[in-house]
């Protein structure tokens, strides 16, 4: 009796660990992209993001835990097994398929660039010609600007968005190129009314800027990927993606 005891606890103990093995861990940047991801007072994630990766572990019925990494530490890390799948607002692109996989898009949305207030509108290699344009490292929208960008304008690259934006407001640089969601959040707050203006959306170019936002996961996680698509395809057929949209944005998020 004894010894079936110790196999019964062995298996128990076997059991839980494959439990644990389970639980699938979300690689975000570990600074904050209002309105999808951002730090509360007591230090707990929220956002529209957080949302989404809650009802899609639901629908998964998978444990589920976030992994905090700097932007372009990402993808290395990931590939390092470091976490399961980025899950950090990161664009489906042609450049980033090389290394690693992605899930059925969960939103899209333009890139546009915001200037100073007294700045005449505009988007194009014209209007920004002999200025400086704030960009967070390794994004599409540094990649958009080499292509179309580059001969007529100067780049300054930043770690967090939230950087470019404090130069922007200072007058250190003419321009901030990034999503247009993060800087409508900007235009929004006390220093983006007092400071700065929509330009407006560039041309888009979905081979630089994406198939729209998709979790990134090793190439070889094909049963997690199934998995995550099936979730999220879920997740919008009852309803819940339109519920969690509207706590955050009056348009749909899902794009085209």
């Amino acid at each position: 009796m004894k010894f079936i005891s110790m196999l019964l606890a062995g298996a128990a103990f076997a059991a839980s660990a494959v439990v644990a093995q389970a639980e699938v861990r979300f690689g975000i940047m570990n600074e904050s992209y209002p309105p999808f991801f951002a730090k509360d007072a007591s230090g707990k994630w929220q956002g529209w993001e957080i949302d989404m990766m809650d009802a899609v572990c639901a629908e998964m019925k998978e444990k589920c835990s976030i992994v905090e990494l700097s932007w372009d530490g990402l993808i290395p890390a990931l590939n390092a097994k470091k976490f399961d799948v980025i899950w950090s607002s990161m664009s489906k692109t042609s450049e980033r398929l090389k290394v690693i996989d992605f899930t059925d898009k969960y939103y899209n949305t333009p890139s546009k660039l915001i200037g100073a207030s007294d700045t005449k509108p505009g988007a194009t290699a014209l209007s920004v010609k002999g200025k400086t344009i704030g960009i967070q490292v390794s994004t599409v929208q540094s990649d958009y600007y080499k292509k179309y960008f580059s001969k007529d304008a100067s780049e300054k690259t930043y770690q967090t968005l939230d950087e470019a934006f404090q130069d922007l407001a200072a007058g250190r640089i003419d321009y901030v190129f990034g999503d247009s969601i993060a800087l409508d959040a900007f235009l929004k707050s006390d220093t983006g009314k007092n400071c700065c203006a929509d330009m407006g959306d560039v041309a888009d170019d979905p081979d630089v800027l994406g198939a729209g936002v998709s979790g990134g996961l090793r190439k070889d996680d094909v049963a997690l990927k199934a998995k995550l698509n099936a979730a999220i395809a879920a997740v919008r057929a009852s309803g819940k993606y339109d519920e969690i949209s509207k706590k955050y944005f009056s348009f749909n998020i899902y794009g085209k």
